[in-house]
């Protein structure tokens, strides 16, 4: 589906399977070009000198075959292609000739012609006696790679399957010769048989108002998908950061550049963001207005209200004098994952993982190591929202062709933790083309990618596309909840900068940590299936507020999963009248013990007494209007002084507590249903 588009900074750069010299000398950073090299590496080093047979050749096919070789050396192939055709009608048996003839065609993108050329050569040999010189194992070994590289190219896979079996015989069966046909042959086969059993997809273009410039790729969203961001490439070759909004009447707006204090004269691309669109991490190749660790470094940039920060260089630690590209933050932009071709890599480009700490530093980078890395090159990484799945490219993991795209899921609770043996996405999302990334969004149902389309062979302009994801990969996804809001104060409704905690109560584990933005008070919180979560919102001077989410053992449908939630938040300042409820403590019916999942908001409680030390609290009990009326003023009362109990325990001065029961007398809301008396079941507190 997704080729590679033409670009400098992103593909030749970052996607590219080869070093720059390759057959005919160092490459620019043209995409065609490599393109083209991509149909012939698997053999061009037996094409550098193919040396001529022992059968008689004229002088004259001797000297046309000679131009014909200055000239392909000289990286001309075009002007090449009639002197080996003369060479070859002045003498037909000329093989040497015949194989640089369909090496001039792939050249020229001309793969049928290519394809013609190499089988004319093996069938010389076939014709001729089984004494021929020994000189012709290196021009047909050069036949046979070819064609058989061009078919899997072309995703011919039934008619490159019998060309690897026979080419196969011709090598020791552990030689490194034959486990590179055998590879190739195993890629055949999985083409073949993941052609015929297709994933149902129907990608569509994602809208014709973000269709400017001459491509558009490597797309990214915010949580509630209002929000895109994609690398754009300009007529001049200059890439740029782009961002277009999602407006409910009008669909996608017509995209702007992202910010002038992001695009420069350099290249910029690979951009990921944040689950909130305040945090981005983008690549930027080094040429000159930026000075950087190595040939491409990771920059990020902060969202304050509407204007970007100057971006800054991640540092040494992340950046190194090798090469450095396509990042992807989790949700809460506290983990990166990177691609990186540094020391101490399974590969030559391999995914790697820091973890930013509460003072914004980056640690030092872990590999991802087996089973997602290979040997060859992975690429392209994107952590989905519920900070559990991978998606990547690779093309060391058998797949259909050059570049798949693969997912791997990790299992913090299996017997031995880690990442599972990454699974191809499948056809046509794979094809025999290069596949270069793919972003799902956070409710799992939607995958966007870019498409470059072909004709003739030939790459034409790179669009963004959207498809519904299938089940049986929305099955690798577990799919999260979001909530979005506005922080601000409960008595002014001022927007406030608050931290936003989401905790694992079953854990007593941070899940995710952001922070509304200053300006706006503005948030975005993921919430990740399959959890029972506490969320804290806390501002210095302020009752943090905690609410509570229970999304275990239910179904996406059941728990609304993938469907934002619209929450704001007025934070209550410090005062005498001010009292929030403790939304996380949990007791067993009619009982006053407190059970574990609790621990998290005796703790964020307890951390509140001690950056205030002069406040003074009341733990109220409440319950609901069912039972005897003495006993629930009891029951509330004890549950509350279990409350400061505990707080008493974490060294909070009892003087400082004050712990006291309501029973049903004062509930917060009227009703007799269900849900009025969860509310009503309740502990509160308040400053004295």
């Amino acid at each position: 589906m997704a080729n590679i588009p033409a670009n400098a900074q992103i593909h030749a750069n970052s996607l590219g399977k080869w070093t720059a010299t390759v057959c005919l000398n160092r490459l620019t950073a043209n995409s065609a070009q490599v393109r083209l090299v991509a149909l012939v590496i698997f053999h061009c080093a037996l094409l550098i000198t193919l040396p001529f047979l022992g059968h008689a050749q004229s002088k004259k096919a001797v000297d046309l075959y000679t131009q014909g070789i200055k000239l392909f050396n000289e990286r001309k192939a075009g002007e090449a292609i009639p002197f080996f055709e003369q060479a070859l009608r002045d003498t037909p048996a000329f093989l040497d000739a015949q194989v640089r003839l369909g090496q001039a065609y792939e050249f020229t993108r001309r793969p049928e012609l290519a394809l013609n050329a190499y089988r004319a050569a093996i069938a010389l040999q076939s014709n001729q006696s089984t004494t021929a010189a020994p000189s012709a194992t290196g021009a047909i070994a050069a036949a046979y790679q070819g064609s058989a590289q061009i078919l899997l190219k072309l995703g011919r896979y039934n008619e490159a399957i019998p060309m690897l079996e026979a080419f196969l015989k011709n090598f020791a069966p552990e030689s490194a010769k034959a486990r590179q046909v055998q590879r190739a042959l195993a890629t055949a086969r999985f083409g073949q048989e993941a052609v015929q059993h297709p994933v149902s997809v129907n990608p569509k273009p994602l809208s014709e108002s973000i269709k400017i410039g001459e491509s558009q790729y490597f797309p990214v969203l915010t949580a509630d998908e209002q929000t895109l961001v994609f690398t754009m490439l300009k007529p001049e070759g200059d890439e740029d950061l782009m961002t277009a909004t999602f407006a409910p009447e009008g669909g996608w707006q017509t995209p702007v550049p992202l910010s002038a204090n992001i695009n420069t004269a350099d290249n910029e691309g690979t951009a990921s963001l944040s689950a909130d669109g305040r945090l981005l991490v983008f690549t930027a190749c080094q040429s000159g207005v930026r000075q950087g660790f190595g040939s491409c470094d990771l920059y990020s940039t902060q969202k304050t209200g509407d204007v970007w920060s100057v971006p800054q260089n991640l540092g040494p630690t992340i950046n190194t004098r090798d090469y450095e590209s396509q990042p992807s933050l989790s949700a809460d932009g506290r983990q990166l994952y990177f691609v990186s071709n540094r020391p101490g890599g399974l590969g030559q480009r391999d995914i790697w993982r820091s973890t930013r700490n509460a003072s914004g530093d980056w640690s030092e980078p872990v590999n991802l190591g087996k089973p997602v890395n290979t040997p060859f090159n992975e690429a392209s990484p994107f952590l989905h929202a519920n900070g559990q799945t991978l998606f990547f490219a690779s093309d060391g993991h058998i797949g259909l062709g050059g570049y798949d795209l693969f997912v791997s899921r990790y299992r913090p609770d299996s017997t031995k933790a880690g990442w599972s043996v990454p699974a191809n996405l499948g056809y046509p999302i794979n094809t025999s083309e290069d596949q270069a990334s793919l972003f799902v969004s956070a409710s799992g149902a939607k995958a966007y990618y870019s498409f470059e389309e072909q004709k003739d062979g030939v790459s034409q302009k790179s669009r963004i596309y959207t498809f519904d994801l299938p089940v049986t990969l929305r099955d690798q996804v577990r799919p999260v909840n979001y909530l979005k809001g506005l922080i601000t104060d409960a008595r002014t409704s001022k927007p406030l900068s608050a931290t936003i905690d989401l905790i694992d109560v079953r854990t007593n584990q941070t899940v995710s940590r952001i922070s509304s933005d200053v300006q706006t008070g503005q948030y975005v919180a993921v919430l990740p299936a399959g959890g029972e979560y506490a969320l804290y919102v806390s501002a210095p001077g302020y009752l943090f507020k905690s609410l509570s989410f229970n999304y275990t053992d239910k179904t996406s449908t059941e728990t609304g999963m993938g469907q934002g939630v619209s929450l704001d938040a007025g934070l209550e300042p410090i005062g005498t009248t001010s009292k929030e409820t403790l939304n996380n403590l949990f007791f067993e019916s009619g009982r006053y013990e407190l059970s574990g999942k609790s621990l998290t908001e005796l703790e964020r409680l307890a951390e509140f007494m001690n950056v205030n030390p002069t406040a003074r609290i009341e733990i109220a009990g409440h319950t609901d209007d069912r039972g005897d009326p003495t006993a629930n003023l009891e029951l509330s009362r004890k549950r509350a002084q279990t409350v400061v109990d505990y707080l008493v325990r974490m060294n909070v001065a009892p003087a400082r507590l004050k712990a006291i029961g309501y029973g049903k007398t004062r509930p917060a809301v009227k009703g007799t249903t269900d849900e009025a008396r969860q509310r009503n079941r309740r502990i509160e507190w308040r400053v004295m």
